[in-house]
């Protein structure tokens, strides 16, 4: 069995998806399956020559279930022990694979770890605020206000994807936040700080940019994650604070928009958690 599955989401982007592929093809590491799962896409995706590469497996569903669900059924068909997330409109350097898997060899105490990125917006280079420089162990109290994995630059072990559930399908986005917020309120997440990953951003199909009120989304996973019994007493106090701190936020952004149903949700929430 491959010890890599590749898990690449894609809905519409037959005009990425070639370059994500590409960058694949040219790792210095060979010992992967390519798993595309096609979310329901309407354009000519399925023509992309790239995906008559044997190496390539591709998952068609019937309707467009988002994100979450497409990565979920891309694991559920891997074979092997590690899988790498790729987004069809990121690219990663030819060195990723190779030097993330020396890397987790070198460091047994990691069930995952990341890698540094580039950020590219509108075709040009920019630096990541510093709110997103990624720290190396335990990143659980960062963590909470943002996500702070990079799914693209992300590789973990399948049995511990499947151990915290996958991602929730429920989630229409920040379906990311709550799974690494999950890990990582068990395990470190180790850094291997070299940007291996290029990202991607500005264009119009951007979920961070199309998502109403994203924290919407974070609120409800802060809230799940209250249930899981894996939060020590400190955690438990710093995830509430953020969480009425969130829920703050979006009660004073209903209210100015006069949708009171929505004010009173998130202010009863916040009022909740910041006893």
């Amino acid at each position: 069995m491959p010890p890599v599955s590749i898990i690449i989401p894609t809905y519409n982007r037959a005009r990425l998806l070639g370059r994500a592929l590409d960058s694949v093809f040219a790792q210095d590491f060979s010992d992967y399956e390519i798993i595309v799962v096609d979310d329901g896409s309407t354009d000519d995706t399925t023509a992309l020559p790239q995906l008559a590469d044997g190496r390539v497996r591709l998952l068609r569903l019937s309707c467009n279930c988002g994100v979450a669900c497409a990565r979920n059924h891309g694991v559920a068909a891997a074979a092997g022990r590690l899988i790498a997330f790729l987004d069809s409109d990121d690219a990663w350097l030819p060195q990723k694979l190779s030097r993330q898997t020396a890397w987790l060899l070198k460091n047994p105490g990691f069930r995952i770890m990341q890698t540094g990125e580039i950020w590219i917006r509108n075709g040009a280079r920019v630096n990541p605020p510093a709110t997103h420089k990624k720290i190396h162990g335990d990143i659980f109290a960062s963590s909470l206000e943002r996500c702070m994995v990079t799914p693209s630059s992300a590789l973990l072990e399948k049995e511990l994807f499947l151990e915290m559930g996958g991602f929730n399908e429920c989630l229409r986005a920040c379906e990311d936040y709550d799974l690494w917020l999950k890990i990582a309120c068990r395990y470190p997440i180790g850094l291997l700080d070299e940007n291996l990953l290029v990202r991607y951003g500005g264009h119009a199909d951007q979920l961070s940019g199309t998502t109403f009120a994203l924290d919407r989304f974070r609120v409800r996973s802060l809230l799940d994650l209250l249930t899981c019994g894996a939060l020590s007493a400190e955690r438990r106090k710093l995830t509430k604070d953020i969480l009425a701190k969130k829920a703050g936020i979006l009660a004073q952004g209903f209210k100015k928009h006069a949708n009171h149903k929505e004010y009173r949700h998130y202010a009863q929430i916040a009022n909740a958690y910041a006893l």
